[in-house]
């Protein structure tokens, strides 16, 4: 059965300004499906984004689906219901890692980087001021982050792209403050010379 939930009504969206995070989850575990749907339309845009810059355009939507469907089964074991962005940021990175393990195993991950490369033309209408905000969806900024290791793209990713503090980015990948300030120096690194040598400057 679909957890992807089906449009909101005003009602919906105007019960998704006023009930927090926390609320929302302990109805959730209720059982309440009506308080998921807001969970849903609150996170769904975040967790694409995030899984888009993770794993590019192939699946996306059934990795979204995935992540909204391990949520709505692990919703009643989180027992910190304060803690659940942190949490569905990990399950993203969850599925991502098992997406990525999954496409090494049918074909090589260069195939599959010239495959997502081909298919981003699009959502490149923004900004052109050389700000990675602003870079964001544009055609080198994604090239640039697949040519990082997946560990050096995830702790950019959420960091810089999803603006989530280093201490939470530690906490959804398992791994040491000192470990994401160290991968992020040297991912940024990495990809501040990949687009000056593509003939732009950030």
């Amino acid at each position: 059965m679909s957890v992807i939930p089906a449009e909101a009504s005003n009602n919906d969206l105007a019960d998704n300004q006023s009930e927090s995070d926390t609320e929302l989850v302990l109805q959730c575990q209720q059982g309440n499906q009506h308080s998921f749907r807001q969970l849903y339309r609150r996170y769904s845009s975040r967790v694409r984004s995030t899984l888009y810059q993770l794993c590019g355009a192939e699946a996306l939507d059934d990795l979204v689906q995935e992540v909204f469907l391990r949520a709505w089964k692990g919703l009643p074991q989180l027992r910190q219901a304060a803690q659940f962005s942190t949490w569905i940021y990990r399950i993203c990175w969850n599925v991502a890692s098992d997406q990525r393990r999954n496409l090494q195993r049918q074909r090589s991950f260069n195939s599959k980087l010239k495959a997502e490369t081909d298919s981003l033309s699009l959502q490149n209408s923004k900004s052109q001021a050389p700000d990675l905000m602003h870079l964001h969806y544009q055609d080198i900024i994604q090239r640039g982050l697949q040519q990082l290791s997946f560990e050096h793209r995830a702790v950019l990713v959420l960091h810089d792209l999803e603006d989530i503090p280093q201490k939470e980015v530690a906490q959804i990948l398992g791994i040491a403050v000192g470990t994401v300030k160290s991968r992020l120096f040297h991912a940024r690194m990495s990809l501040r010379q990949y687009i000056q040598q593509q003939g732009e400057t950030l």
